[in-house]
Protein backbone atom coordinates (compact mmCIF):
# COMPACT_ATOMS: atom_id res chain seq x y z
CA UNK A 1 0.00 0.00 0.00
CA UNK A 2 1.41 3.42 -0.98
CA UNK A 3 1.79 6.18 1.59
CA UNK A 4 -1.17 8.07 0.09
CA UNK A 5 -3.35 4.95 0.08
CA UNK A 6 -2.46 4.40 3.74
CA UNK A 7 -3.52 7.96 4.52
CA UNK A 8 -6.76 7.53 2.55
CA UNK A 9 -7.45 4.48 4.68
CA UNK A 10 -6.67 6.52 7.82
CA UNK A 11 -9.16 9.19 6.70
CA UNK A 12 -11.78 6.49 6.21
CA UNK A 13 -11.04 4.97 9.62
CA UNK A 14 -11.43 8.37 11.30
CA UNK A 15 -14.80 8.86 9.61
CA UNK A 16 -15.93 5.34 10.48
CA UNK A 17 -15.04 6.04 14.13
CA UNK A 18 -18.02 8.41 14.22
CA UNK A 19 -20.39 5.45 13.71
CA UNK A 20 -21.94 4.11 16.92
CA UNK A 21 -23.97 1.00 17.68
CA UNK A 22 -27.60 1.18 16.62
CA UNK A 23 -27.01 3.66 13.78
CA UNK A 24 -28.34 3.60 10.23
CA UNK A 25 -25.37 4.37 8.00
CA UNK A 26 -25.13 5.53 4.39
CA UNK A 27 -22.39 3.51 2.69
CA UNK A 28 -20.59 5.42 -0.04
CA UNK A 29 -19.09 4.22 -3.30
CA UNK A 30 -15.54 4.34 -4.61
CA UNK A 31 -11.97 3.50 -3.70
CA UNK A 32 -11.83 5.62 -0.53
CA UNK A 33 -15.36 4.80 0.64
CA UNK A 34 -14.42 1.12 0.34
CA UNK A 35 -11.97 1.59 3.21
CA UNK A 36 -14.76 2.96 5.40
CA UNK A 37 -16.99 -0.03 4.65
CA UNK A 38 -14.11 -2.38 5.43
CA UNK A 39 -13.49 -0.60 8.75
CA UNK A 40 -17.15 -0.88 9.72
CA UNK A 41 -17.02 -4.58 8.88
CA UNK A 42 -13.94 -4.97 11.08
CA UNK A 43 -15.60 -3.19 13.99
CA UNK A 44 -18.69 -5.40 13.68
CA UNK A 45 -16.59 -8.57 13.53
CA UNK A 46 -14.65 -7.50 16.64
CA UNK A 47 -17.86 -6.85 18.58
CA UNK A 48 -17.10 -3.14 18.84
CA UNK A 49 -20.21 -2.24 16.83
CA UNK A 50 -23.64 -3.81 17.12
CA UNK A 51 -27.03 -3.37 15.52
CA UNK A 52 -25.97 -1.05 12.71
CA UNK A 53 -27.72 -1.10 9.37
CA UNK A 54 -26.20 0.08 6.12
CA UNK A 55 -27.90 1.73 3.17
CA UNK A 56 -25.69 1.24 0.13
CA UNK A 57 -25.26 3.81 -2.63
CA UNK A 58 -24.36 1.27 -5.33
CA UNK A 59 -24.63 -2.41 -6.14
CA UNK A 60 -20.86 -2.73 -5.56
CA UNK A 61 -21.04 -1.23 -2.07
CA UNK A 62 -24.09 -3.35 -1.24
CA UNK A 63 -22.19 -6.50 -2.21
CA UNK A 64 -19.05 -5.52 -0.28
CA UNK A 65 -21.04 -4.66 2.85
CA UNK A 66 -22.88 -7.97 2.83
CA UNK A 67 -19.59 -9.86 2.36
CA UNK A 68 -18.24 -8.11 5.46
CA UNK A 69 -21.28 -8.92 7.59
CA UNK A 70 -22.90 -5.48 7.48
CA UNK A 71 -26.71 -5.77 7.30
CA UNK A 72 -28.02 -3.75 4.35
CA UNK A 73 -31.52 -2.35 3.88
CA UNK A 74 -33.11 -0.37 1.03
CA UNK A 75 -33.43 3.39 1.40
CA UNK A 76 -36.73 4.38 2.99
CA UNK A 77 -38.10 7.68 4.39
CA UNK A 78 -36.40 7.28 7.78
CA UNK A 79 -33.38 9.53 8.31
CA UNK A 80 -29.89 8.09 8.40
CA UNK A 81 -27.71 8.89 11.38
CA UNK A 82 -24.60 9.35 9.24
CA UNK A 83 -23.34 8.84 5.69
CA UNK A 84 -19.70 8.46 4.66
CA UNK A 85 -18.59 8.88 1.06
CA UNK A 86 -15.84 10.17 -1.20
CA UNK A 87 -15.85 13.12 -3.60
CA UNK A 88 -14.29 14.11 -6.90
CA UNK A 89 -13.94 17.79 -5.94
CA UNK A 90 -14.24 19.60 -2.60
CA UNK A 91 -14.33 23.39 -2.42
CA UNK A 92 -13.63 25.47 0.74
CA UNK A 93 -17.34 25.47 1.65
CA UNK A 94 -17.37 21.67 1.34
CA UNK A 95 -19.53 21.88 -1.75
CA UNK A 96 -18.79 18.82 -3.84
CA UNK A 97 -18.73 17.35 -7.30
CA UNK A 98 -19.44 13.62 -7.20
CA UNK A 99 -20.31 10.97 -9.73
CA UNK A 100 -17.16 10.07 -11.64
CA UNK A 101 -17.77 6.58 -10.24
CA UNK A 102 -21.28 6.60 -11.69
CA UNK A 103 -23.30 6.38 -8.45
CA UNK A 104 -24.35 10.00 -8.07
CA UNK A 105 -28.12 9.50 -8.04
CA UNK A 106 -28.15 6.86 -5.31
CA UNK A 107 -25.46 8.77 -3.42
CA UNK A 108 -27.50 11.97 -3.37
CA UNK A 109 -30.77 10.21 -2.53
CA UNK A 110 -29.04 8.54 0.41
CA UNK A 111 -26.85 11.35 1.69
CA UNK A 112 -29.53 14.04 1.64
CA UNK A 113 -31.34 11.97 4.31
CA UNK A 114 -28.32 11.77 6.60
CA UNK A 115 -28.18 13.85 9.74
CA UNK A 116 -24.40 13.95 9.25
CA UNK A 117 -22.62 13.60 5.90
CA UNK A 118 -18.88 13.00 6.20
CA UNK A 119 -16.58 13.20 3.17
CA UNK A 120 -13.33 11.25 2.83
CA UNK A 121 -10.84 11.93 0.04
CA UNK A 122 -7.23 12.56 -0.85
CA UNK A 123 -5.69 16.02 -1.22
CA UNK A 124 -5.94 16.03 -5.04
CA UNK A 125 -9.71 16.45 -4.67
CA UNK A 126 -9.55 19.87 -2.96
CA UNK A 127 -10.12 22.88 -5.25
CA UNK A 128 -10.67 26.61 -4.91
CA UNK A 129 -13.86 26.40 -6.98
CA UNK A 130 -15.97 23.58 -8.39
CA UNK A 131 -15.11 22.57 -11.94
CA UNK A 132 -11.45 23.40 -11.49
CA UNK A 133 -10.34 19.85 -12.28
CA UNK A 134 -13.35 17.64 -12.89
CA UNK A 135 -16.42 17.75 -15.12
CA UNK A 136 -19.80 17.59 -13.43
CA UNK A 137 -21.48 14.27 -14.14
CA UNK A 138 -25.09 14.67 -15.25
CA UNK A 139 -27.23 11.53 -15.14
CA UNK A 140 -29.65 11.51 -18.05
CA UNK A 141 -32.47 9.19 -19.11
CA UNK A 142 -31.45 6.56 -21.66
CA UNK A 143 -34.58 7.21 -23.72
CA UNK A 144 -33.92 10.15 -26.03
CA UNK A 145 -30.45 10.74 -24.58
CA UNK A 146 -29.11 12.33 -27.75
CA UNK A 147 -31.89 14.93 -27.62
CA UNK A 148 -31.10 15.59 -23.96
CA UNK A 149 -27.44 16.12 -24.83
CA UNK A 150 -28.46 18.64 -27.48
CA UNK A 151 -30.44 20.54 -24.84
CA UNK A 152 -27.37 20.56 -22.58
CA UNK A 153 -25.18 21.84 -25.39
CA UNK A 154 -27.74 24.57 -26.10
CA UNK A 155 -27.15 25.73 -22.52
CA UNK A 156 -23.52 26.32 -23.47
CA UNK A 157 -22.11 23.22 -21.80
CA UNK A 158 -19.29 21.28 -23.39
CA UNK A 159 -18.50 17.71 -22.50
CA UNK A 160 -19.27 14.23 -23.74
CA UNK A 161 -21.37 11.19 -23.13
CA UNK A 162 -19.52 8.75 -20.88
CA UNK A 163 -18.59 5.81 -23.07
CA UNK A 164 -15.73 3.66 -21.74
CA UNK A 165 -16.13 1.05 -24.51
CA UNK A 166 -18.21 0.37 -27.57
CA UNK A 167 -21.43 1.26 -25.74
CA UNK A 168 -22.36 4.19 -23.48
CA UNK A 169 -21.91 3.72 -19.75
CA UNK A 170 -25.08 2.60 -17.95
CA UNK A 171 -25.65 3.42 -14.28
CA UNK A 172 -27.16 1.07 -11.69
CA UNK A 173 -30.42 2.92 -12.43
CA UNK A 174 -30.33 2.17 -16.17
CA UNK A 175 -29.40 5.71 -17.20
CA UNK A 176 -26.48 7.31 -19.07
CA UNK A 177 -24.05 9.99 -17.83
CA UNK A 178 -23.01 13.15 -19.64
CA UNK A 179 -19.76 14.55 -18.22
CA UNK A 180 -20.32 18.29 -18.59
CA UNK A 181 -17.42 20.71 -18.91
CA UNK A 182 -18.31 23.74 -16.85
CA UNK A 183 -18.03 27.35 -18.03
CA UNK A 184 -15.21 29.48 -16.66
CA UNK A 185 -17.58 31.54 -14.53
CA UNK A 186 -20.80 30.15 -13.08
CA UNK A 187 -22.81 29.90 -9.87
CA UNK A 188 -23.13 26.21 -8.88
CA UNK A 189 -26.58 26.61 -7.31
CA UNK A 190 -27.95 28.44 -10.35
CA UNK A 191 -26.47 25.94 -12.79
CA UNK A 192 -27.80 23.02 -10.77
CA UNK A 193 -31.32 24.49 -10.93
CA UNK A 194 -30.99 24.98 -14.68
CA UNK A 195 -29.77 21.43 -15.19
CA UNK A 196 -32.51 19.94 -13.01
CA UNK A 197 -35.05 21.89 -15.06
CA UNK A 198 -33.78 20.43 -18.34
CA UNK A 199 -35.94 17.71 -19.85
CA UNK A 200 -34.19 14.34 -19.73
CA UNK A 201 -31.88 15.21 -16.83
CA UNK A 202 -32.36 12.88 -13.86
CA UNK A 203 -29.76 14.29 -11.42
CA UNK A 204 -26.51 16.24 -11.27
CA UNK A 205 -23.20 15.64 -9.54
CA UNK A 206 -23.41 18.90 -7.58
CA UNK A 207 -23.66 18.14 -3.83
CA UNK A 208 -24.11 21.62 -2.39
CA UNK A 209 -24.37 22.47 1.31
CA UNK A 210 -24.63 18.82 2.33
CA UNK A 211 -21.29 17.89 3.92
CA UNK A 212 -20.61 18.54 7.60
CA UNK A 213 -16.87 17.86 7.47
CA UNK A 214 -14.20 16.18 5.39
CA UNK A 215 -11.21 14.05 6.28
CA UNK A 216 -8.61 14.70 3.58
CA UNK A 217 -5.47 12.61 3.19
CA UNK A 218 -2.48 14.81 2.36
CA UNK A 219 1.04 13.51 1.61
CA UNK A 220 2.03 13.50 5.29
CA UNK A 221 -1.18 13.77 7.35
CA UNK A 222 -4.96 13.57 7.42
CA UNK A 223 -6.58 17.01 7.70
CA UNK A 224 -10.07 17.56 9.09
CA UNK A 225 -11.93 20.28 7.18
CA UNK A 226 -15.15 22.11 8.00
CA UNK A 227 -17.00 24.63 5.78
CA UNK A 228 -15.48 28.12 5.68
Amino acid sequence: MSDLEALKKEAAVRAAALVESGMRVGLGTGSTAKYAIEELGRRIASGELKDIVGVATSEASDQLARQLGIPVEPLDPRPLDIAIDGADEIDPKLNLIKGLGGALLREKLTEVQARRFIVIADHTKTVTHLGEKAPVPVEIAKFGFLSTIERLRAMGLGGRLRQPGAQPYVTDNGNHIFDAQLPESFDPATLERQLKGTLGVVETGFFLGMAERAFVASPDEVRELTPV
